[in-house]
């Protein structure tokens, strides 16, 4: 859709499915129809799967190359503010009770009317306008809309029309084009590892352990949601100070740190748990580590992944990048919302043990496969895949040869 309708398009048709999800869901009270329920809820599917794809891609093909980085930890920015604002309104003193609790569903169509009446007044990509359409003037026309008069878009055009020149004649590929090309294949590692970990990471774990983390500190039941709220703010404001340094520490480090982070969070996590009715400030422990693992995770992985396949694909492969990553990432939090009640019955706190083998392992991926972006343009980036993929190659091949020799 993002191929065919463009980007602009395609965010503005999928307003429309919101709205439209938002009012069935609206109205299913009155019609004493859960069908009605169902249905929204499937809109809201629809809309929340390409809404993360295209806006991410919308949003960094408009941003100049200094601020892309700031620009891509934006949409963890506002998905954690999104998670917030549903805690928030749903708690009892708003709309989280038997008479008000259809006003909370409808919600999201909120969100979706705002943007489709502030849209149109925005132009469509100049990255799309430019590689996919070949519309030299209105890219131009697009960016000085964007970035004011008075900044020359003549060096990000540059850049733009150097990889315009290298993909000339190359098609849009599609997701099966991606997925058997050789040429793309460490790029599409990379998506699949970090996009998987992004919801097998533990995160939803730690949220739902938190609530008896919170009692076993003293906490009353009846308040136990307010802190939970609070968790929502610090994952707020740990998103937003990772615009602060994002730039000057770069992309990969916050992942492969950020992971490794993560990891010894919820190792300690599980000893914490596993002592905490024997220790009485046992209790006081886990809740600093589920604080310090919220605050790695939305400065690393939640702020790093989502923009990942604009900064590592070429033009002609990012939507189907973007189609895949996604997909995984919905995937994954279906399994997640699926299976971790059961794993939770029965391994109890060990789960975070799950936990820890995925961000050990996508945390040394990273550190050894994946080279840094930060600066860089996407074809400097693509040339750095090969040549680490390549001389690490090599140097297996002339070991290898070693080998043979001795023996």
């Amino acid at each position: 859709m993002a191929t065919l309708f463009g980007r602009k398009k395609t965010l503005l048709l999928n307003n429309v499915v919101a709205i439209c999800g938002a009012v069935l869901m609206l109205l299913s009270k009155m019609a004493l129809s859960f069908e009605m329920i169902m249905v929204g809820r499937f809109l809201c599917g629809i809309n929340a799967g390409v809404g993360l794809t295209v806006h991410t891609l919308y949003l960094l093909e408009c941003a100049p190359k200094r601020l892309r980085g700031m620009v891509g930890v934006s949409v963890a920015s506002f998905v954690s503010f999104g998670k917030f604002t549903g805690q928030l309104l749903g708690i009892s003193e708003l709309l989280g009770t038997e008479e008000r609790w259809i006003w909370l569903l409808g919600v999201s169509g909120v969100a979706g009317l705002l943007q489709l009446l502030t849209l149109p007044f925005l132009p469509e990509s100049p990255r799309y306008l430019l590689l996919e359409r070949a519309d030299k003037d209105g890219c131009e026309m697009a960016l000085r809309r964007l970035w004011g008069a008075k900044n020359d878009p003549k060096p990000e055009m540059e850049e733009m029309l150097a990889e315009h020149a290298a993909l000339k004649g190359v098609k849009i590929h599609r997701v099966m084009d991606l997925i058997f090309d050789i040429s793309v294949r460490w790029q599409l590692l990379t998506i699949i590892v970090t996009f998987i970990t992004l919801q097998l990471c533990g995160i939803n774990a730690v949220y739902l352990y938190s609530f008896d983390v919170f009692q076993a500190a003293g906490i009353p039941k009846e308040n136990v949601r307010y802190a939970a709220i609070g968790t929502g703010l610090c994952e707020i404001s740990a998103s937003l100070a990772c615009v602060l340094f994002i730039e000057s520490t770069g992309k990969r480090v916050l992942l492969f740190r950020g992971y490794l982070l993560m990891a010894a969070a919820l190792a300690l996590l599980t000893v914490t748990l596993y002592l905490q009715a024997s220790v009485t400030w046992m209790p006081y422990c886990s809740l600093v580590l589920i604080l310090i693992y919220i605050v790695v995770f939305s400065t690393g992985p939640a702020a790093v992944t989502s923009p990942l396949p604009a900064e590592i694909f070429t033009q002609s492969y990012k939507p189907s990048a973007f189609a895949v990553g996604c997909t995984l990432n919905w995937v994954g939090l279906f399994l997640v919302g699926m299976l971790f009640p059961l794993i939770v019955k029965h391994l109890d706190y060990f789960c975070f043990l799950i936990f820890f083998a995925f961000c050990f392992f996508s945390g040394i991926f990273v550190w050894f496969s994946v080279p840094e972006t930060k600066n860089k343009t996407v074809l400097e980036i693509t040339e750095d895949f090969k040549k680490m993929h390549q001389k690490r190659s090599q140097q297996s091949k002339l070991y290898l040869d070693e080998i043979q020799t001795k023996l």
